[in-house]
């Protein structure tokens, strides 16, 4: 029984968080990532390069944690 488990929590903790999350936790994440760049790209990066560089970088992370995450 123990071994049972022992084993599922192995299984839950797969990805590259410190804690386990579901589908919905990681996609919030993401969520949270992708203001964070935007808002950071507003302020320091918007008159070198265009805000849809940032949305390309955002979704590639975010794509990462809701697979990996």
């Amino acid at each position: 029984m123990q071994e049972r488990q022992e084993q599922q929590e192995k299984k839950e903790i797969g990805g590259f968080l410190p804690f386990y999350t579901n589908a919905f936790d990681r996609v919030f994440i993401s969520v949270v990532i992708l203001i964070g760049i935007h808002l950071l790209w507003l302020r320091f990066m918007e008159a070198a390069l265009p805000i849809e560089v940032a949305t390309v970088i955002s979704l590639v992370i975010g794509y990462f944690v809701v697979r990996r995450g």
